[in-house]
């Protein structure tokens, strides 16, 4: 079986009153395209599909570089006028601003126990911007579960169907998006919900659409983050009703298929209902969500290559927000901000239109021949676990990595300037660092000793004050240096650099007291420290597609008409 790439975990976790237990193998389902008997639950065997094709795409919202032309003015106006409509309006406009604000949802960022890493800032003082994006398959409406199908789901807590990750690079060049599966198989960490209820981390592998069923949108964050180390700045989610209402908003957005197609599941039954003939379609409202759940259908009918349509979708819509014509037009723009904040569920750092203003403002700097869109490197399952995936190791890690330390999925890195520590390090032999062993993995305990090889490395470098220390040995993804304070920056970065580590690794945490040295499961053997070979480069297993490619999704034969 393929095995997940790791995690690192948190001892001393203290668990509230009420705890509910998720973890076991067989709960939850999971719902797939409308009508198709809500898929199947966690601990069922799905049929074994391979996916030759990865995902592929463009981010939805970014600008071209603009010659001097009538197209960026028409994008700039368009961009401007909704504000310029409001604030105009004096006291009547301020009301529906404050209307506007009062449809947005929120919820908390994270509600794992574990802080999440600062950002490291590149030469200029710049950091990126990650943005977790989550589609809800959630059925707690008449209209979502019109669209959504699956009567015997009809109120049952939502799955995260959709999970998206948009890295947006320091220096607002590029844009990368990392797509993960929702059949990915992961540990999920302890979250605790907003009313206290408490979800213990799971002690099985368990399939990450069910973060959502563990309080909300801010466990989906930290499961993101238990498994790849990515901060996440902001969560934006939305549910069918919200994407037929935002897509109906945006008008019809261009798509393509290479064969007629008619979802529909086993038996005739079941399927996203899409139905469309050979070539190219414009699709919005109800047809735009079918294009955006179909599986049974597309290429292997995995949900690998959903994503790819989703991708596919979103590429599309670039383009035409790019051509500035649906932004020229105030009512749409209207319709546009009443549809979104009515749609949207997000994070607290993003409760008003001021915010996702300036949100929007931010990913525009990026021109569509610099947005990636890739998916998360994954193996097929085996057993019980057929058709479902799992982090492929090395490569998901890389593109982990690569995103940790804003390195640009289209390989155009420009050279970045040497990041020196605000804070100089004091004489190696008067920095005090603790080594903690935390090699052992789901599979694997901790290697015996490799604490203490660490501390000798150190002490050999002249680290005379490294200790090592023997309680803490919860296991580690990969080797981390934490600091608690900015005074001790370039201290943490000294034993980076004397052990090879990476400076990425290296970050501001409050969970410590002093600079403590995690040992990970990336460094079990001895020697010095296993840095990965072409660092800058993309691994081919991500499906990485250029922004301005376009392409028309395969059909799979049995669904043609």
């Amino acid at each position: 079986m393929g095995g997940p790439v790791g995690r690192s975990s948190t001892s001393g976790e203290r668990t509230r009153s009420r705890v509910r237990h998720t973890d076991r193998a067989g709960e939850a389902g999971d719902p797939n395209e409308g009508g198709d008997g809500g898929g199947r639950a966690s601990g069922e065997a799905p049929p074994d599909r391979r996916s030759a094709s990865r995902g592929r795409g463009r981010s939805a919202r970014s600008s071209r570089r603009a010659p001097k032309s009538g197209k960026r003015r028409a994008l700039r106006w368009g961009s401007s006028v909704l504000a310029l409509l409001i604030l105009g309006a004096g006291g009547a406009g301020y009301l529906y601003y404050e209307h506007l604000n009062g449809n947005i949802k929120k919820g908390d960022l994270t509600l794992g126990d574990r802080q999440m890493a600062d950002h490291k800032a590149n030469a200029a003082g710049q950091t990126p911007l990650n943005i977790l994006l989550i589609g809800s398959d959630a059925r707690d409406s008449a209209e979502n579960q019109k669209l959504g199908g699956a009567k015997e789901t009809f109120g049952s807590p939502p799955l995260a169907d959709v999970q998206m990750l948009l890295h947006l690079s320091a220096d607002r060049s590029n844009l990368s998006v990392v797509s993960m599966p929702r059949d990915t198989m992961l540990k999920m960490p302890k979250c605790t919900a907003p009313d206290g209820e408490v979800f213990p981390a799971s002690t099985v592998d368990v399939q990450t659409n069910q973060s959502l069923r563990r309080g909300g949108p801010g466990c989906t964050v930290a499961a993101w983050y238990e498994l790849t180390g990515i901060r996440i700045d902001h969560f934006m989610m939305i549910d069918f009703a919200g994407v037929v209402s935002m897509a109906d908003a945006i008008g019809g957005v261009p798509v393509c298929v290479d064969a007629n197609i008619h979802s529909r599941g086993a038996n005739g039954r079941g399927g996203s209902g899409l139905k469309l003939e050979k070539g190219t379609h414009s699709v919005q409202g109800e047809q735009a969500l079918q294009w955006l759940r179909t599986r049974y259908g597309f290429e292997d009918g995995s949900d690998l290559a959903r994503a790819k349509a989703q991708h596919q979708y979103m590429n599309s819509m670039v383009r035409q927000l790019r051509k500035g014509t649906k932004l020229t037009d105030p009512a749409k723009l209207m319709n546009l901000a009443e549809a979104a904040t009515t749609a949207l569920t997000v994070d607290k750092g993003l409760d008003t239109v001021k915010k996702l203003y300036d949100l929007a403002e931010e990913l525009k700097k990026v021109p569509t021949k610099r947005i990636t869109m890739s998916t998360m490197p994954n193996v097929y399952g085996t057993g019980v676990n057929a058709g479902r995936v799992y982090p492929k190791a090395g490569d998901a890690e890389q593109l982990f990595r690569m995103v940790r330390e804003d390195m640009p999925l289209d390989g155009k890195a420009s050279k970045r300037k040497k990041v020196e520590p605000k804070d100089p390090s004091a004489p190696v032999g008067e920095i005090a660092v603790a080594v903690r062993n935390g090699t052992a993995t789901d599979a694997l305990g901790p290697v015996s000793g490799r604490a203490g090889d660490v501390e000798k490395l150190l002490k050999e470098s002249g680290f005379a004050k490294a200790t090592v220390d023997p309680d803490n040995v919860a296991g580690s993804t990969r080797t981390s240096i934490l600091y608690p304070s900015a005074d001790l920056e370039g201290d943490a970065q000294a034993v980076a650099k004397a052990l090879g580590v990476p400076v990425s690794q290296v970050k501001r945490s409050t969970d410590v007291s002093g600079i403590s040295l995690a040992v990970g499961a990336d460094w079990r053997e001895d020697g010095a420290y296993p840095v990965s070979k072409g660092t800058e480069k993309t691994p081919e297993s991500a499906g990485a597609q250029n922004g301005e490619e376009e392409g028309c999704m395969k059909v799979d034969p049995k669904y043609t008409w």
